[in-house]
Formats: C-alpha cells, structure tokens, sequence
C-alpha cells in the first residue's frame, strides 16, 4: 500500500473520530485539576480536633463528642492488646424475642497504621502453641480480617503517654453485620439493607475496662416481625469492648460427664494423627492468695484473691432485695466444697450521691439488673475470655412479670396441699421465697453450669411426700434442674419442702470446676478430675443430664418432672390438678373483678396435665443416655424397658385418650369464654398422640426391637395398644361422643402423615442438647405398617357399622371408611 493512500485513510479515520466516541482511536489523555479532585483529609493538630467545646468522658478509650461527632482517643499502649466485642439487642422491635440477648460475639485489635487505624477480627478457633513448627500454618490459615479501616485525625503526645484520635461514627451508624442484627434474622425477615437515615448513635460511654456503644439500627426488611406497614424493624444494640487480661487464666478441660458452659478450639499442636478439638470450661479466675497456700493445703477453708461480686440493681424494689441476696449467697455452701469461704458475695450498689460514677454497665461490676418489663422470665448471660474460659462479667436480667410466671407456677403445682398459693397475690415473705430460688437458679448459669435436667430422676417418687426427706434433700439434687415444685406431695403428707435448694450435685459441680489443683498445668490436671468424677460413679445424686431441645429421646433428662417414675409422680400429679379445678372460681374471686384471672389459671392447669402427658409418653421409644467412659463399665445408651414403655401408653390411654372428664367444668366454662372447650381437649389429645407416633420414637422402637427382640416393645405391639385403646367402642358398641370422634379423626390424619411425610435427617446436636434420629420413611418399616393399620382398622369399622345405633357415630364411622379409602387408594 502507497504511503499517500495510508496517509488518506489515518485523515479519514481522525475525522470519523471527532463525530463519533465509538470509532475514536487517539484521544487525548484528560488531567483533573487540583479543584476537581477530592482533598484527602490531613491529620490535623490535635487542639484542631478535639476542640474545647468537646464533651469528654475518660475511661479505656477517651471518648470524645464534637458538633455531634464521635471520636474515639485510643492509647498508643492499647494497640495490638486484645479485646473482646460482645454486641446485645438491648431493646428489641415487638415480636424479636426478649431484649438483652446476645448476638454475637468477637475478639478484636485495634492495628496502627501510618495514616489509617485497622481494627482486626481475632479468631481462636484453631490453635497452635508458637513454640511448634505447625504454628506458622496456623496463622497462615488464620488471617485477620479488617472490620474498619479508619482514617487517623490527630495525634497526643506529651511527655507521659501518646495517643491516636480517629472518628468512629460508621462503624456504629452505618452496617457493620459482625456488629449488628445477626444473619439469621436478616434471613427470616426479609432484611435488605441498613435505612441509615433511621439509625443513629445513642450514646458512647467509657470506664476503666470496657467501651460501651448503644446504636438505634433500621433495617428494610420485607417480613418484619410486628408494625408490618412499615417496612422495616427498628432494634437498640449495644456494642460492649472489653479489654481482655495481659495474662490468661488457666484453663480446665470439659468433660460431659459434668455440666458446665464450655468452648471448643481445634489444637493442631497436639502429638495426635489428626486436628482434634479441645473444650474448656467457662468460670470465674478463682485463686488462692500466695499466703494462705498452706492453709489450703492443709484443707482448711481461704478467701480468694478475687471473690466473685454481684450487686443488686438500684431499680430492684426494697422489699425484694435481701431475697435476691439471699439467693446469691445461697452459693457459698457449694464454694466451701470447692475450699473457698466467702467466694461469692452480694451487695448494694453505692447511691448516686455516694458514687455518681458507678454504673451496672462497667464491666468491673455484675449487676442483677432490674428491667420494668412486661416479659415473664429472667436469665443469666455472662462475657468470658475465648483464650482461657474465665468469665469477666455477668448481668443476670430479672424481669418484672417473672413474679407472674412464678406465681402460675406456685399455683398449680402446691395449691393443693398449700394454702399460701390458693390466691392471685402472694404473701411477700412467699413471693420473695420464689423469687430467692429464681435468684439461686440463674446465678448458677453465671458460675458456668447449664441446666441438669437428669437431677430430679435421683429421688424416688415417694420420697417427694416425706417431710423429713424433702426438707433435707429438697426436691432435687440440682437447683440447675427444673425441678419447680412439689406436685407430688398429696395433702395428708404434712410439711413437705416445696421446693429445690443447692444440691448434692450443684456442690460436687463447683467442686470439680472451681477447686484450685496447685502447681498442675492444665494437661495434668486431667487425671485428678477424671478420678472426682470416678468417685461418684454410678450414682444418680451425681448425674448430669442435658437439656433436650426439640426432640425428647431421654425421659429421665426431662423438664418439669420429679422422681424417677413418670407414671406414678404424674398419677400424684394428676390427683392434685383434681383437687385445684373445683376451687379455681373460689381462689379466685374478687368483688368487681372479671374472670381473667380464672381464665389464665384455668389454662395453667391445662398445662400442667399435658406436662405430665409428654412426661410419660416420651418413655415410648425413649433411649437413656448415661455418659461414660473407656474406665467405667456398662452402656452409655440403653432403651427404656419394654414393659414401662407398655405401662406408660396404658396411663395415657386412661388418663387422657379417655375423656378427661374432670377438665371440663361447664359452670367455668361459661364464665370464661364462648367457645373453645372442645378446642382445648383436641389439642392436648392430638399433640401427644402425634408425639406418641412420631417418625423417632417409630424409628427407635424398629431399632431396638431389632437388636433386642426379646426386651423390645415391638412396634405391632404398640400399635395394636393404641389402636385397641383409641377404638375401643368398636367392641363395646357404645356411643362415640364428640371428644373421642375428634380425637378418632386425629389418628387417621396421623397415619395419612406417615404414609406421606419425606424422610427425617439427622440435625447437629449442638454439644448433647440437640438429639434427633435419622428416618428414611420410603424404605422404613414405618409407612407398611401404617398401610396395614388403615387396612385393619377399615375391615373393624366395616364390621362394627352394622351394630352402630347412634346416629352420629355411624356418620363418623362412615366418614373414617370413606378417609381411609382415599388414603390407601389416592387416585
């Protein structure tokens, strides 16, 4: 090609270009003046920042306010110490669950850069000690994540410290999610974003120890829980920064055979072929002081360097004080096993006039916190240190309606040997008794011990009636156990002790967790306590059992149930619940009063009459769980013998499955409601025949029966009891009333649930507290023998038709044929 010809088409092509962005080929590099780029932001002098007109408050962190910004003067001594970020909803949108739960947790370091403050995200999940090769792994595989990047404002320098000024108003009022509302409720309701119009900082305040933040957070959310036109939910968060001890606590490892909150790190730094997690119990930093050594070993009783400190909340009402004292202290006799004296204390905060600085949000104080709030619960949350376990803090949350859930409570398991609880108001000297043993129940949570629900399975029954027993032993050996009241106790068994105190268990618990074992590292510390728990082997007293979320597949780890035989402590049950009914209207009744009162105890016993039904039928296809091992003999996990599993579908069969008629009190009903009696019987009948034939229970009795035949309840056999029991006017030729037809109807649907329902997967246990059995119904005996049961049960009903004289029963029975056969053939 012709040098003029190229020449020709480069003019062409620059034309071209001058018209048209596409087809441009040279253009012009574009530079910005220094007016249209955006200034960075220098570091300024500190007095140009931090004005005068700034409202400071001292603390960890200096905290500073100017023209409504936030800024936060860090020591320069601070940088790289770690911190632990503890964020609770506060106050929570109606419809969230109870405000003052916590949400999440982390671990923090605040990181200095040249210009900018990172704070880093610390993880000990997985550990190595950095004395091994393998630790350079670790914290390649550890990273630590930037939560926020600050931009540095000033700096302090004088001649006794130096410190670093940055602005913290984002990481509170815009959406850091480690910090705000968790994933799963950004999940349930629909959350699509933070409205930062609508979120703003509260309030920053400092102490010695501790940073606390409180943010009021919007978030759009298509699903909110409650006020469904707005659009969005609106939650207080507080952000609690705690500076964690230069030196951790030592550690004591977990066992299962002993209660107790704990945590899980894998340790690739052990002499094993695979990473394995190790778990450590949470507690307090209980020490002997270096001068009472030899009194310690010399077994007798020392203070420790630290006790452990709760004060009672300026807002609690005077007359309920001593007995939240009482009940903290209640604790020492289970410290003094542990070789403590005066380990735990209880006090008054200092009048504001006395010390206008104390406040229960400095992590140095553990407040039980009185909340004017209309929830009917307290609970016991407490902050620990994830390298070591030791717990720094704890608030437990009373709430005021807690007295209102006692008193239900108080009502319906004693009224009937009890004349202080026939009433709607209690005697304070009773009422501060319940509240005394509320107090014990979640200070324990605060030491580190969940509930046990295997405790009250030590006692048998009758020993709950002896006066002589319960006032020794009370009604349980764990006050961690919800062993309420005394519903066992029958009137003519004179002065029972109604009620738990700090057990046998609770002593031996604190024992082994807290006792200091001297000069011992953690490692070695191991044998010593696995001969403690040896020592007791065996022995109910001394069992811990977990708590089952869901699913109940240990009957003896129940809540609310006492003794160690459900049919015969329910039937005690049952006769007291007979005694209270005909007395509800007059306990009750006040002049000018409506019947709301009768209504919600009316309901309580209702309640409590399906609380024993589930105590019992969850025996049916119920496996004990007794944890041991490799040094102690027996299984670990053995089924409930096959004629107690028989005996407890029996109780069922008459006490509920046969209408209770006792239940039904038509002169309280019609001051009560309008309808709804019918209602109520279904409901408690078919929860627990539903529980009763649940895909589990099913699944376990195939399981044991086929491993055990000769001391199995077999499945046909179960099925045959109940159906035998659920249609007995099929032999009898008696009428079929409206409860039994209800409840008749319920069975059907249930069987039509087991041919159709998908198959069961086994969840995560979450630690023990989770149990769920695995059932794949398309290849399970399940769905062939409730095929069969429809089939039999359609050929009896065929039969008994004939005989039926009453009208309704025949339509029912006509109405089951016609059910049946759209379930067995659907098309």
């Amino acid at each position: 090609m012709s040098k003029p010809l190229l020449l020709k088409i480069f003019i062409a092509l620059v034309l071209l270009g001058s018209h048209t962005g596409e087809a441009q080929i040279f253009k012009k590099k574009e530079t910005k003046t220094s007016e249209d780029s955006p200034k960075k932001e220098k570091i300024k002098p500190y007095d140009k920042v931090i004005t005068k007109t700034a409202k400071t408050d001292k603390g960890l962190f200096d905290v500073h306010i100017v023209d409504d910004k936030y800024f936060y003067e860090i020591p320069d001594t601070l940088f790289n110490k770690e911190m632990l970020m503890v964020s609770r909803i506060s106050k929570t949108a109606s419809g969230l669950g109870f405000g003052g739960g916590k949400i999440n947790t982390k671990v923090l370091r605040w990181e200095k850069k040249a210009k900018q403050v990172l704070l880093r995200v610390v993880s000990y999940n997985i550990i190595a000690a950095d004395s091994l090769p393998v630790h350079e792994a670790v914290l390649n595989s550890n990273f630590e994540p930037v939560l926020y990047a600050f931009d540095i404002k000033a700096f302090k320098k004088d001649s006794v410290s130096s410190s670093t000024v940055i602005e913290v108003d984002p990481l509170f009022s815009k959406d850091a999610p480690a910090l705000g509302l968790p994933e799963a409720y950004r999940e349930r309701y629909k959350v699509s974003k933070l409205d930062e119009s609508r979120s703003y900082i509260e309030s920053l305040k400092s102490y010695p120890l501790n940073v606390e933040a409180r943010s009021v957070k919007t978030y759009i959310a298509k699903k909110p829980p409650s006020n469904g036109s707005l659009g969005s939910i609106s939650v207080e968060i507080n952000n609690s920064m705690v500076l964690l001890p230069n030196e951790p606590m030592k550690r004591r490892y977990f066992d299962e055979r002993v209660g107790w909150f704990a945590r899980g790190q894998t340790d690739y730094g052990l002499d094993v072929q695979e990473s394995k997690t190790i778990k450590f119990l949470d507690r307090w930093r209980l020490e002997v002081k270096e001068e009472d050594v030899e009194k310690y070993n010399r077994g007798e009783l020392v203070e420790p360097k630290k006790p452990i400190v709760y004060y009672v909340d300026r807002a609690t009402p005077k007359k309920w004080i001593s007995y939240i004292k009482q009940g903290i202290e209640d604790w020492q006799t289970a410290f003094e096993e542990a070789g403590f004296k005066n380990a735990i204390i209880a006090k008054e905060p200092p009048t504001v006039q006395e010390d206008p600085e104390w406040s229960p949000e400095d992590v140095r104080y553990s407040v039980v916190r009185y909340l004017a709030s209309p929830i009917p619960n307290a609970n016991g949350p407490h902050v620990s240190d994830p390298r070591s376990g030791e717990i720094l803090e704890s608030d437990i949350n009373w709430y005021h309606n807690v007295m209102t859930l006692l008193r239900n409570w108080f009502f319906v398991q004693t009224a009937a040997i009890n004349p202080d609880a026939r009433s709607l108001s209690f005697k304070d000297e009773v009422m501060g008794r319940l509240i005394r043993f509320v107090s014990s129940h979640e200070v324990g949570h605060t030491l580190g011990l969940p509930h046990n629900m295997g405790s009250s399975v030590a006692y048998p029954v009758d020993s709950l009636r002896s006066a002589t027993f319960t006032k020794k032993y009370g009604t349980a050996p764990s006050i961690m156990d919800y062993a309420r009241f005394n519903y066992v106790a029958q009137p003519e068994d004179g002065d029972v002790a109604l009620m738990p105190d700090i057990g046998i268990y609770d002593k031996y618990a604190i024992r082994w967790g807290y006792k200091p074992i001297l000069h011992k590292t953690p490692e070695e510390e191991k044998q010593i306590l696995d001969e403690w728990i040896l020592e007791h082997a065996g022995d109910p007293l001394y069992r811990f059992g977990h708590q089952q979320m869901g699913e109940v597949i240990d009957p003896s780890s129940q809540t609310e149930d006492l003794g160690d035989d459900a049919i015969k402590a329910s039937d005690y049950g049952i006769r007291n619940l007979k005694r209270i009914m005909p007395e509800l209207l007059a306990w009750t009744a006040e002049k000018g009063k409506n019947y709301d009162d009768v209504k919600k105890l009316y309901g309580q016993v209702i309640a409590q009459f399906s609380r024993y039904m589930g105590h019992v039928s969850n025996n049916i296809g119920g496996v004990y769980e007794h944890h041991k091992t490799y040094d102690q003999e027996g299984a670990v996990y053995t089924p409930v013998a096959r004629d107690h599993q028989k005996n407890c579908l029996l109780f069922v069969q008459e006490q509920l499955f046969t209408t209770p008629e006792w239940l039904i009190d038509e002169n309280l009903f019609n001051k009560i409601q309008y309808s709804g009696a019918i209602e109520t019987i279904r409901k408690m009948q078919v929860t627990t025949l539903n529980n009763i034939l649940s895909l589990g229970k099913l699944q376990r009795i195939i399981e044991n029966e086929t491993i055990n035949e000769s001391n199995a309840y077999l499945l046909l056999d179960m099925m045959t009891d109940l159906r035998t029991g659920l249609w007995s006017e099929l032999r009898s030729g008696q009428e079929i009333n409206t409860y039994r037809r209800n409840l008749q109807k319920a069975y059907i649907d249930r069987l039509h649930y087991l041919m159709t329902v998908g198959n069961e997967n086994k969840r995560p246990d979450f630690g023990g507290y989770q149990k769920s059995t695995a059932v794949n119904t398309n290849q399970s005996d399940i769905r062939s023998v409730a095929r069969a049961e429809l089939a039999g049960l359609n050929n009896l009903i065929k039969r008994a038709i004939p005989k039926t004289s009453d009208a309704m029963s025949l339509y029912h029975l006509q109405d089951i044929t016609a059910r049946i056969a759209l379930i067995l053939e659907p098309n």
